[in-house]
């Protein structure tokens, strides 16, 4: 089977690597690490397609010991005693150079077996991974290695490796090959910084392409239509999906309606429709609150609607209550006083309800004062002088009113009942 075309041009030296300056440019610490010729585990952590193998592939060319590929959606535990068997011999006498791709599918016990031999410098790990390694690689193999996080690729770091595919297919085509203007940074733009993504799009162009006048011919609307949704990075389970939701309810509590919108379509275009519903119920509850509490029952409204009339119009009433949060005024009173009093109850600040608040209604007699609840709807302004606190934090203070119109307006009303105006 013909190697695909991303393999094919793979780069060979860390100065064809596109992107991730920050690591192999001039100086760059992981660049300055590879020219020493040291051996290290790592872990390299980014998206797909932005040169995580590549650089494994370039270091295993610079060491002089066997490199040993695995992928842990693949892999058994069988596979990882096959390597520990060759360690040792002929095959392998001073250890081996273990990439292993994918690391988070594999779980506690097969990350463990290979602590022994990194311990002892058998084994030189380069893993790779889409997701956090803080999250899904076990503490004490992540304490052993260096993590190195990619970052996504801009087009402009991808065009070279764009032109570059066009350019070597172009060689190998029996045919003069040509390409429509703008082809090129289309794809370059939709990969979603996807190196791989964008070369199989070119290769599937090339293969695609018809034939006229003895030329081959790439188009724009080809280009367009195999492209088309390619730049979503999207994964309901992995950090993708969270950064969204977190970018998402960010925007709204900053105020900026244009990007709550951008993030919104996001999730709605990767076909996710419950995620921002939930997120959105609790920013009209965390991030609005009591600035404007009618945010909260109009939030629920849209999304009911959202989810009785389904996607695509869901993405209007969603709409609607991602710009009204955006622009309402903000206010996190209502959670900062619900954490801080959790926090007290957890950590044992807490104490009997007191006798007067307790469900004893043979109180309501009265053997003293101390114990007669006092009922405010009888005294003037519906509002009476009592402890509702257990004595151990009687004096405890969790609310504070916020700046905002409503909250002020509420703490004026209740200073002026309770003789504090």
């Amino acid at each position: 089977m013909e190697q695909p075309l991303a393999d094919r041009i793979r780069p060979e030296t860390l100065d064809d690597v596109v992107g991730q300056k920050h690591l192999l440019g001039p100086g760059g610490l992981l660049r300055r690490f590879i020219d020493s010729g040291s051996n290290a585990n790592m872990i390299f952590y980014g998206p797909s397609g932005v040169g995580k193998t590549t650089v494994a592939n370039i270091i295993a060319k610079r060491t002089s010991r066997p490199l040993y590929r695995l992928n842990a959606t693949t892999a058994s535990t069988q596979d990882i005693r096959d390597i520990m068997g060759d360690i040792g011999t002929l095959i392998a006498p001073n250890g081996v150079l273990l990439y292993l791709d994918e690391i988070q599918y594999f779980n506690k016990r097969q990350q463990q077996s290979l602590l022994e031999f990194m311990e002892n410098g058998k084994i030189t790990l380069i893993a790779s991974t889409t997701e956090n390694p803080y999250f899904c690689v076990f503490n004490a193999l992540l304490s052993r290695s260096t993590v190195f996080e990619f970052k996504a690729l801009s087009a402009a770091d991808v065009l070279p490796a764009i032109q570059r595919g066009f350019r070597i297919v172009g060689e190998e085509s029996k045919l003069p090959l040509s390409v429509e203007e703008g082809v090129d940074t289309y794809i370059a733009s939709a990969c979603g910084g996807d190196v791989r993504k964008g070369l199989n799009a070119v290769e599937f162009l090339y293969e695609t392409a018809q034939a006229a006048d003895g030329r081959l011919t790439i188009t724009l609307a080809d280009a367009q239509q195999v492209t088309q949704r390619s730049a979503m990075r999207y994964d309901r389970e992995g950090d993708n999906h969270y950064d969204l939701l977190s970018a998402l309810q960010k925007s709204i509590r900053g105020s900026d309606p244009d990007a709550a919108v951008h993030y919104l379509a996001k999730l709605l275009v990767a076909g996710d429709l419950l995620s921002p519903c939930r997120r959105l119920l609790v920013i009209a509850a965390e991030d609005i609150g009591l600035a404007y509490p009618q945010a909260i029952p109009i939030v629920k409204a849209c999304v009911d609607s959202a989810l009785q009339i389904g996607l695509p119009e869901a993405r209007l009433p969603l709409a609607d209550a991602a710009i009204l949060l955006a622009t309402a005024p903000k206010s996190n009173t209502g959670h900062n006083a619900i954490i801080a009093a959790m926090e007290d109850v957890e950590k044992g600040r807490t104490g009997d309800v007191p006798r007067h608040l307790q469900n004893v209604h043979a109180d309501s007699t009265g053997s003293g004062p101390h114990e007669t609840y006092k009922y405010p709807h009888v005294f003037p302004n519906r509002w009476v002088e009592q402890q509702y606190l257990p004595d151990a934090v009687k004096n405890a203070k969790y609310y504070e009113y916020g700046d905002n119109k409503t909250e002020q307006a509420a703490k004026a009303y209740w200073e002026r009942i309770k003789g504090k105006g």
